[in-house]
């Protein structure tokens, strides 16, 4: 019933060329585990640009002699490119085919990385930063990709495994970029990750199918079904609310990371903040085991504890965080408890109306990482303002809000 009002809503839509809904079309090509795993490591390396310059905030600030919080707008910049990527880019995929779409940004982005690699100035360096995240939002034309070419049968664990090799991707990112910065120089991450983006490009263009849009209306009308979608969908609202505050109180922590260690009493370079996202990287290797949960529990009991343990992991990393091992716990808990209710979050998204899964996707990630560019920015004036205590409180504020907001579901 909810498909037909939203497709009937869909086809009302005024305009000179209406437009058509995907629709689950039998799958041409073999999803194979050779694709599947390639698909997950694109998504991995390409959002990694997106994450790279966490670890290297404070060298870059001393490179251009800028104050902490204004190095940390180099995070922001990047994460609000991906956002403008994701919405104004990736609902595209439902019109235009997405293997060439694909290449075309995978071109962007090392061309962007490439850019900031040579940047003379901070100002280059942002703007450099704003395009290749527009360029890294890969991943959301992956993603439903993957969930339309997989088989009915076994969609939800291939879908897992293309948003894990993403989440790995988010967290070793931090440990790549902290080891080359600190042996390297910041630049040096942004050379290898333009070579990164091109060697991708090759394979794909290589193995990755042709896959043929189905939708025929304008790109205004393709716009509108998006405040359609969210109109008609309170659950997709719901999530999109919960994902945002998660994922913002997940970017306080990363943004101020840096900064905590870098300073007294720990004095570590970048490399041990990069040490902390191989920490991370266990913890979202949880995140399968958060699916096989949703299929058992439902994804709202999922969603829940994934909250309380990222409400937990803020109590810890506030009062034992001047401890490493406090930090180690904290980091775990919190990756874990993001990434499952993300997962979750994903899963219930994709079920609401399946021929519209981009657009579904699209509202989604928007949102999410509206959050987190809040968050980074929110996180470098809590840092620049109440240290540690002020990032970690901010932080477990938004994860309380995200806590509220799934209680409405309950």
């Amino acid at each position: 019933m909810k498909e037909s009002l939203v497709e009937n809503t869909l086809l009302s839509v005024p305009t000179a060329s209406p437009p058509t809904l995907p629709t689950d079309s039998p799958t041409p090509h073999k999803l194979d585990n050779a694709l599947v795993w390639l698909m997950a490591v694109t998504c991995g390396l390409v959002v990694a640009n997106i994450y790279y310059n966490q670890p290297l905030l404070a060298a870059i600030g001393r490179t251009f002699r800028l104050s902490d919080s204004s190095a940390s707008l180099v995070a922001t910049a990047t994460q609000i490119g991906y956002t403008l990527g994701m919405l104004f880019v990736v609902p595209l995929g439902d019109k235009l085919e997405r293997k060439r779409m694909i290449l075309i940004m995978l071109l962007g982005a090392a061309a962007c990385m490439g850019l900031a690699a040579v940047a003379p100035s901070f100002g280059v360096l942002a703007g450099a930063s704003v395009v290749l995240g527009i360029f890294s939002a890969v991943p959301q034309l992956l993603v439903p990709m993957a969930a339309h070419l997989a088989p009915e049968e076994s969609r939800g664990r291939i879908v897992g495994r293309v948003m894990s090799g993403l989440l790995i991707g988010i967290l070793l990112s931090r440990t790549l970029s902290g080891y080359v910065g600190l042996h390297l120089g910041w630049r040096a991450m942004f050379e290898i990750g333009a070579g990164l983006m091109l060697l991708l490009g090759v394979l794909l263009a290589w193995k990755l199918p042709t896959d043929q849009p189905t939708f025929t209306g304008s790109y205004a009308s393709l716009m509108q079904s998006l405040l359609t979608l969210t109109r008609e969908q309170a659950p997709l609202r719901r999530a999109a609310l919960i994902g945002a505050s998660l994922f913002a109180a997940f970017s306080v922590f990363w943004t101020t990371l840096t900064f905590y260690l870098e300073s007294p009493p720990f004095n570590y370079g970048s490399d041990v903040v990069g040490f902390f996202g191989l920490i991370g990287a266990f913890g979202a290797l949880a995140a399968p085991l958060a699916g096989k949960m949703a299929d058992t529990r439902g994804t709202g009991y999922t969603i829940t504890m994934g909250i309380v343990m990222a409400l937990v992991a803020y109590l810890i990393l506030g009062f034992a965080g001047v401890y490493i091992a406090g930090l180690v716990i904290g980091v775990i808990l919190l990756d874990v408890g993001v990434q499952a209710t993300h997962i979750s979050n994903q899963s219930m998204v994709f079920s609401l109306v399946p021929e519209a899964r981009s657009r579904l996707n699209t509202v989604y990630m928007t949102a999410y990482f509206i959050g987190g560019s809040l968050g980074s920015v929110l996180g470098g004036l809590a840092w620049v303002h109440g240290g540690w205590p002020g990032a970690c409180a901010l932080g477990g504020t938004l994860t309380a809000v995200a806590l509220l907001a799934s209680r409405r579901q309950a």
